[in-house]
Parts: structure tokens; sequence; C-alpha cells
């Protein structure tokens, strides 16, 4: 049984430290999806049925795992993704994270919903920093918060879609989880049984989104509100005013992402939100192949949703994309063992993807493709050759 984080050695061993740890309604709003959570639990156990091709003899001595996307370089083919009130895991959760991700030289996208500012974390992080937007009360607000992730020095924003409502998770029903929390017998016990994380939560304050903030100072953020206001015409918008990347996330559709790609984004971000918006949502790891012969070889695919390992990662690289984010990791990680926890975990995940790369004969990111399966869904071709290629619309 792991009993520190140092003694993390996976995905699994972070969450079972986590589950000891946190509250049940702390651990259940991290861990839990939409309806029976089949979504979630497919998500994971597809990566099960697919197989790599390990090649012998190659001089693969050394190798990296440093990965070049939308202009920037970085020290691994992984990112932690946007994921709202972090803090809840342990408190600075945000800073830690930022802290980890420029040991490792990757980007953290902070979520609209974080339980840090957006100046801070750009403070934290610098050029690593993404941020993620939703759609908020109007079109005027949302742009708004994008001038202000501009203004404290963000080049990338990523635009999540797949949220027009917030789905009915069963757990948090359960157990009576609401932002802000509402103290219940339920929710007291459940506190007062787990001490460590009640007293430093205590000590440095209950968490909240710091992002949503009205004219006199009061928190406007409300978990349940329509998101729908994420549409075609605000993506337009959107692209004319955002001067920096701009990123997509949530997209499950071949020709949704088509669309995105004509209307000026810079990237897909292939994700079904980990399963917490639809439970009869495809596994999103079998939609990648779908997205990347929809949008051509040059269309940058970022992918999240399910990845428990490095070789979790290299699998989805592998099937076509350029780059993956973790996010419930991240998280068991944090509330496992703090930032020693998320680094160890990450840790864990460099040396799986160089260790996957050395049994697949390759010495770096870019030399794997469909040959790196098995079977080898076209033996003589990169991932990098696909159907007509997707002109996509220029910037104006």
């Amino acid at each position: 049984m792991v009993l520190s984080a140092d003694q993390i050695y996976s995905t699994e061993d972070a969450r079972r430290l986590a589950q000891r740890r946190l509250p049940r309604l702390i651990f259940d709003f991290i861990e839990g999806a939409a309806g029976r959570e089949i979504g979630a639990t497919r998500n994971q156990s597809q990566f099960d049925t697919i197989m790599l091709q390990p090649r012998v003899m190659e001089d693969v001595a050394e190798r990296s795992t440093a990965t070049g996307l939308l202009g920037q370089q970085f020290g691994l083919p992984v990112g932690i993704a946007p994921m709202g009130m972090c803090n809840l895991v342990c408190p600075d959760a945000d800073r830690h994270i930022a802290e980890v991700a420029k040991a490792f030289d990757i980007p953290v996208c902070l979520s609209s919903a974080a339980s840090s500012t957006i100046e801070n974390m750009g403070d934290w992080a610098g050029p690593l920093a993404w941020f993620q937007l939703y759609f908020g009360q109007s079109a005027e607000a949302s742009l708004m918060m994008a001038d202000r992730a501009r203004d404290a020095g963000y080049e990338t924003l990523v635009l999540t879609v797949d949220v027009p409502q917030v789905s009915r998770r069963i757990r948090d029903l359960r157990n009576g989880f609401t932002m802000p929390f509402s103290m219940t017998p339920h929710a007291f016990w459940d506190f007062a049984t787990h001490p460590r994380w009640s007293l430093s939560t205590l000590r440095n304050g209950a968490p909240s989104p710091k992002n949503f903030t009205g004219t006199d100072g009061a928190n406007t953020f409300d978990r349940g509100a329509s998101r729908a206001g994420a549409n075609w015409d605000f993506l337009r918008t959107l692209r004319d005013n955002w001067p920096g990347t701009l990123i997509v996330k949530g997209v499950t559709s071949g020709e949704d992402a088509r669309q995105v790609c004509r209307l000026g984004a810079d990237a897909v971000y292939v994700s079904n939100h980990g399963g917490r918006q639809l439970d009869s949502v495809p596994p999103a790891i079998d939609l990648l192949a779908i997205i990347r012969e929809a949008v051509g070889p040059d269309v940058p695919l970022l992918f999240d949703s399910g990845v428990r390992s490095g070789e979790d990662v290299v699998k989805a690289l592998a099937l076509g994309a350029d780059f993956v984010m973790i996010g419930r990791p991240a998280l068991y990680a944090l509330g496992a063992g703090g930032a020693p926890g998320l680094m160890q975990l990450l840790t864990c995940f460099a040396e799986d993807i160089s260790v996957v790369l050395a049994q697949l004969g390759v010495r770096s990111i870019a030399d794997l493709g469909p040959r790196s399966l098995f079977p080898s869904p076209v033996a003589d071709q990169t991932r990098r050759q696909a159907p007509t290629p997707l002109h996509i619309a220029a910037k104006t």
C-alpha cells in the first residue's frame, strides 16, 4: 500500500493515496463523471485495446522527449489540462502546478474557474501559462476575460466548447457538492474525519473561483449557468479579437474540427471532457484518427481524456496527436502529496515515455507514427502523411 508521495509509481498509486487523504466530497468531485460514468471508464479501458509494435537492434541509447508545438519547445509532449478549483485538493495547488510545470518545461492551462487569478498564474508560470476560456454571462464578458489574459501576458488561449450546460454528476448530487460550499451534516462529518485536509484548508481559506468578480467585488461564478453562447459566431469574434495562438477544446467530430480550422483556430483539442459531460460519448482515443483524417496532416492536434501513463501518451501520439494533456492524474498526485506528489508522478510519466521510445526503436517524439502501432494502420507511411490537407483560412 502506498504510504507517501515518494512511493508513487503510477497514477493508480496516486489515486489510492488521494482517496485516503481527501474527504469523499472532494475526491468524488475529482473522479466523478456524467451519468453512470461509463464514458469515463471507457476512455481508460480503450487504451488497453491499443498495442504497440516493438522494434529491435536500433540505436536508441540516446533519446529525447522534447517536443515542438505551436512555435514553442517543451521538455515533454505532456501538459497540464485546465481544471477548475484545483486548490480544493490542497492549498496553493495552482502554484504547485506552475512550479512543477517549470521544472519539466511543460505548459499549464489555467481554467476560467480556477481558484487562483489569471494574473497570479501568469506570474508563476510565465510563458508556460495558457488560459482556458469558458463562455461567461455574455459575449462581452467573455471577451473581457480574454482581454484580461492578454494584458497579463498570456499568448495562448484555449476556448472550451463542449459544456453548453454542465451535466448532472451523480456523485456531486449525492454528496451535496455545491459552489460555494454548503456545510451540511454529511459534509461536516466528511471533513471532520479528514483532519489533515480540513485543517490545512481552514488555515488557507476555503477555495473559490477567483476570476469571476462583479463591479461590487462579489463573486459572480455560477457553476450551473448555460455556456451555450460558445457558438460559431462567438468563435469568429474571438478569433478577430485574440492576437495570439487560439486552440479550440472539446472537439469530437471531424466535421466540427474542419469548421474550427476554417474559422482560423491554430489547433484542435480533441477531448470528451474526461466523460464528465456525456456518458454515451465515444472513447476519446478512438476519435484521434477520425479527426486527423478530417483536418489533414498539418493541423496541430492536442488530446486528453483517459490518459493514465506515459505509455498512454505514446499511444495517443502514434495515433495522430501532437501533444497530450493530463487532468485527473495531476489532481490525484496533488491530493496524494502536494507538489512532491505531482513531481513524482510526472517523473514516472517522463521515464515511461523514454523507455517506450526505446522499446519501439525510435529516438524522438517526431519518429512516432502508425508504424509504432500493432497492427500498423498503414505500414509504410508516417502519421504526417494523411488525406487531402485542409487549407486553413488566413487570419485577417
